[in-house]
């Protein structure tokens, strides 16, 4: 082959090569593009989606704390068969630190508000836009009121009240049994013993104050149980048809406004610091620890063992119950001790309407500033100069049964 057609052929050969390189070299260019445009996209999309619902652990945990506590007590029943039956009730029933059992309340009561429907779905329309939610989520943390201006905080905070007032109820009737066994004891063949003097009672006592300091642990199964119906929105069997009108008491706007949060996806895993603000209930707190201080005195003052039975359904599982209402339904005042209760205010529901479609807004605008309410004061009822023995001899039990 000659010279010439050598050059002619590596030439035609270096032309295929650099047609075949441009090639390759478009064909880069068009798929980074078409990444480019893929990740634009998405991002997009990923904008109009909001969060998920979004609850951590720390309100979980606090949670089963009271759920796992008040069922423990609420079981406790009269017809005590020995003097250990009651130490034993008195142990247990002591164990509960009043901080602690507060931020249970109002845990508790966030993931029940997560059980409504209406609520969520009402709460969910602020989160799809990024700059809504935060805005809200900031208003929320700030004041938690903003939450009870949200739709459907009004059907909330009615399942809010219906669950609790079932756990007060079977509190009650706890109570009531203990307390009329108290009577009941010292004429029946237990007499025996019940009149007996408590053995060890400086022991006693000092066992209640230890153990009243102690650090409530929270319960593996209600926690995973409450976790799952938090996220999931079902699984604890709860319903309640009726409506409750704002204002409402501290622990419902604190609760709905964790629940508020949860729905926004702003109460994960990185906002425990925002969510343990809004667990400190300084009403149901102050209560609690004002019927500690009861209980400690009514058993310094107390000789017989029947008299330890009436401190533990009146100072322990009547006060947790009065403690709760107080702060989570709607009553001004109420009592922490003593046989009289406030009476039962009158609760204005709000007349139910038909859901209707809204059209979709692409930007909700966020409810206005709430108006500033009084909160309820719960008054602590001084300690009776009396024993508890003249007491019950008395006073008859008009505790509701």
């Amino acid at each position: 082959m000659s010279s010439a057609n050598r050059s002619r052929g590596l030439a035609v050969a270096a032309l295929a090569v650099a047609a075949l390189l441009a090639g390759c070299a478009s064909q880069t260019a068009a798929e980074k593009a078409a990444e480019v445009e893929a990740a634009r996209i998405a991002a997009e999309i990923a904008a109009r989606t909001p969060p998920p619902i979004a609850l951590n652990q720390d309100v979980v945990e606090a949670a089963s704390i009271y759920v796992s506590f008040s069922r423990e007590m609420a079981a406790i029943q009269g017809g005590f068969d020995n003097p250990d039956a009651i130490r034993d009730a008195l142990r247990r029933g002591s164990t509960y630190e009043p901080a602690q059992l507060s931020r249970g309340l109002v845990a508790y009561a966030s993931i029940v508000a997560l059980q409504s429907p209406e609520f969520v779905q009402g709460v969910r329309r602020y989160a799809t836009d990024r700059a809504t939610r935060e805005q809200l989520a900031a208003n929320i943390i700030a004041d938690p009121r903003w939450a009870a201006q949200l739709p459907g905080a009004d059907a909330a905070a009615g399942l809010i009240m219906a669950t609790l007032r079932v756990d007060i109820d079977a509190l009650n009737r706890a109570a009531g049994q203990i307390e009329n066994d108290a009577y009941a004891v010292q004429a029946d063949a237990r007499r025996v013993w019940a009149v007996a003097p408590v053995a060890d009672r400086e022991g006693r006592l000092a066992d209640a104050k230890a153990r009243s300091m102690q650090t409530m642990l929270p319960s593996g199964p209600d926690a995973a149980r409450l976790l799952a119906a938090a996220h999931n929105g079902t699984g604890l069997g709860l319903s309640s048809d009726r409506r409750r009108e704002t204002p409402y008491p501290p622990v419902v706007e604190r609760a709905l406004a964790i629940a508020a949060l949860a729905a926004l996806g702003e109460a994960g895993d990185g906002a425990q610091a925002r969510t343990s603000a809004l667990q400190n209930d300084p009403v149901s707190q102050n209560c609690l620890t004002e019927s500690k201080l009861n209980l400690f005195q009514c058993l310094a003052a107390s000789r017989p063992n029947y008299e330890d039975m009436f401190c533990v359904g009146r100072h322990i599982v009547r006060d947790i119950a009065t403690c709760a209402r107080g702060a989570a339904m709607p009553a001004p005042t109420v009592t922490v001790s003593g046989v009289e209760v406030a009476p039962e205010p009158r609760i204005i529901m709000a007349p139910a309407t038909p859901a209707t479609q809204d059209a979709p807004a692409p930007t909700p605008v966020a409810p206005a500033r709430p108006v500033p309410t009084p909160a309820p004061v719960i008054v602590p009822t001084p300690a009776p100069t009396t024993s508890p023995t003249q007491r019950l001899n008395s006073e008859p039990n008009t505790s509701p049964r």
